[in-house]
Parts: structure tokens; sequence; C-alpha cells
């Protein structure tokens, strides 16, 4: 994919040892390939990711000092565009409707036993929320209305965000315990 990097210098045919970001190897390029891969494991995430590091990297070329390798500097910038993703992700949280399931072929598992015990399981999720605080039900009907953001909840509740972030945390751990009281 970047492959195709120069590593040959503009004014001269002859190639030279590579010196900075616009000179990487396909070698180089490929460690930190897989230094994305290591932390990410969505191939379509990772290949997102490599890109918007060279995209950083040349943006901040003039920041770059030569103090470390040039795939040293550029696996930091990785490190902290996969941190950003994973933020991205977290407050994002994937969410499926119930339509999703209800109106889509029925496969392999989508026996009516598979469906039932779909149907009594959401039951015992809902009663066990039903259980909680109410401080933390609240918070989880206002995150779910906020589609999972964060900011938006607090903002919405009128609390900090550490708090909601506590109290969904404290929340997710009540429930897998009544869940599964054995985990």
């Amino acid at each position: 994919m970047f492959s195709n990097l120069a590593i040959l210098d503009i004014d001269s045919p002859v190639r030279r040892p590579a010196q900075g970001i616009r000179h990487l190897t396909s070698d180089q390029i490929k460690m930190i390939r897989g230094f994305i891969q290591k932390r990410v494991m969505n191939p379509e995430d990772v290949d997102d990711i490599l890109q918007s590091t060279f995209l950083e990297a040349l943006r901040s070329e003039h920041k770059f000092q030569h103090a470390s390798k040039p795939q040293t500097w550029l696996c930091g910038i990785a490190l902290n565009l996969i941190r950003n993703h994973f933020r991205k992700m977290y407050r994002q949280p994937y969410q499926e409707s119930w339509e999703d399931h209800t109106h889509s072929e029925p496969d392999s598992h989508g026996d009516i036993g598979h469906q039932v015990d779909g149907h009594r399981q959401l039951m015992q999720v809902v009663r066990a929320i039903g259980t909680l605080p109410s401080n933390m039900q609240r918070v989880i009907e206002v995150s779910l209305e906020m589609d999972g953001n964060y900011q938006e909840t607090a903002s919405s509740l009128g609390v900090p965000i550490g708090t909601v972030r506590s109290r969904l945390s404290r929340a997710r751990e009540q429930l897998k315990r009544q869940m599964d009281p054995f985990a």
C-alpha cells in the first residue's frame, strides 16, 4: 500500500540510506503496520490508522528533530491515533436495534427456541436493571437516549462525566453479577 513511498532522493537517481520519514523502506513500513496490527484487530481500522499516521507525520514533519529513528517517531504518532480510535469507539458503544434481529433472514440460530431464549434473556436483563438504584437506572436510560455519548449524558443529567462513567461501570458490574452469579 505504501511501498511506493520515496526511498530515492528526488534530485538523485541513486538510492541512499533511509534518513527521514519521507525515506522509509518497505520493511520499516511493514514494522509500523505490525505495530498497529498488534493493537487493533480490524484490518480496515489498521489501514485507516496507518494512513492517518503518515498524513499526520507529513503535517508535523517540521517537528521531527531526528532525536530518534523515524519509525519510532511514527509509532508514537500511531499510538496516539490508536488511543483516539479506542476513545471514539468507547464514546459510541456498538448498539443493535431489536428490529435488526426480528427482520433479518433466519440463520442457523434462527429457530424459535433461540428466539425464545433471547426474549427470556432480554426480560431477565430488564428485571435486573429494575433492581439497580434509581440513579444508575437514570444514567442507563439517558445514556441510551444520547446514543451512548457520555458527555451528552453528563450534560443532560447535570453531573460530571466521571459520575456518568462511574455509575455505568458499577451498573455493568452489578448486572453481570446478577446475570451470571458464578462469573
